[in-house]
């Protein structure tokens, strides 16, 4: 006989941990009861209630929201896409200093909007039955991995290219993907590195809603790995910035440590901020905070690579060392 029994809970303020047990006659009993080898079934489903209070919600309360926001992301790429999708194209498809630069960065973004896409889908079917698309789940943590594996080779071997470029007395340059030995082999080695510690992270923790709250002895490594980048490029970005004698190269360079430093540091800041939420909120800060961070970063860089005035100066003035200071005749130019 087939029996369906419903237990409503009373409405609490914050998320509280429950203990269900099951029981039945057999298990109660004093005596051993033999049950003849019938097979007893059945199913337990725990249900949070949505916006207008149905049991139709699987989400617990560390996930409750991370639905409404990568929708809310997804349709902010979409938007942003259709208004940039052409200038952009028509900048990668030139030819200057900065072109590879612009096409690694739009292949971490597009990385980045995939990881974001497949999350949500991943997310509305688990809102409804609880399981999900686990395929999705892990693909968007792949996609994530690689945009992030990407962006560090990308920001550690522009910094260490201009760092040995200007060593070698190459003042009269334009700024570009100065790509030698040492700086691809301190990328690689950071790049092995850190692929070494997203790999074993995955093994660790399987649950793909925690992927960026970094909780194994993997995360933490993670963690401490991306600060002593950013303590190595704060260190050759001052070495570069504090002998450069152009106003604009200069003002390019701290621009760069900008995107650089929030991309990095975003993570180990969001980590130690959470400390002082409740522990339901911690997971929901550190993703949404995270992807915020990250995709500024990547509009500060875009707008620093695409900028029509800057670039020229940049780029174009291969042979010119500009002066500390520019006269107002000079500021009154118009470049097209």
């Amino acid at each position: 006989m087939e029996s369906e029994v419903n237990h409503t809970m009373p409405y609490f303020q914050y998320p509280q941990t429950w203990h269900v047990i099951y029981a039945d006659k057999h298990t109660c009993a004093e005596k051993d009861e033999k049950l003849e080898n019938k097979v007893i079934k059945f199913s337990l489903t725990l249900l949070n209630p949505d916006l207008a209070g149905n049991p139709l919600d699987h989400f617990s309360g560390e996930e409750s929201g991370l639905n409404d926001f990568y929708f809310l992301l997804v349709l902010a790429y979409f938007i942003a896409a259709c208004i940039y999708i052409q200038p952009l194209w028509q900048a990668i498809q030139k030819s200057g200093p900065m072109h590879t630069v612009l096409r690694v960065l739009s292949t971490s973004l597009l990385l980045q909007v995939a990881a974001a896409f497949t999350n949500y889908l991943h997310l509305s079917r688990y809102s409804g039955d609880g399981i999900g698309i686990p395929f999705m789940g892990s693909l968007a943590e792949l996609c994530d991995m690689i945009s992030q594996i990407q962006m560090l080779y990308l920001l550690l071997s522009l910094c260490m290219g201009w760092a040995l470029s200007r060593l070698k007395r190459a003042h009269g340059k334009p700024l570009q993907w100065d790509s030698t030995p040492a700086s691809t082999g301190i990328a690689v080695a950071a790049v092995i590195t850190q692929g070494i510690l997203l790999l074993w992270e995955q093994f660790e923790d399987t649950n793909h809603h925690s992927y960026h709250v970094h909780r194994s002895t993997a995360g933490i490594l993670l963690i401490v790995l991306r600060v002593i980048l950013v303590m190595l490029l704060a260190a050759t970005l001052y070495q570069i910035i504090t002998v450069e004698r152009s106003t604009i190269k200069r003002d390019f360079y701290i621009d760069f440590a900008k995107g650089c430093f929030l991309w990095f540091l975003c993570h180990p800041v969001l980590v130690a901020v959470s400390v002082v939420f409740r522990q339901h909120q911690q997971e929901k800060l550190i993703t949404i905070g995270v992807i915020l961070c990250q995709s500024i970063s990547m509009i500060i860089l875009y707008r620093l690579f695409l900028s029509r005035s800057l670039y020229w100066e940049v780029s174009s003035l291969s042979s010119v060392t500009l002066p500390l200071t520019m006269s107002s005749g000079y500021k009154s130019r118009n470049y097209s």
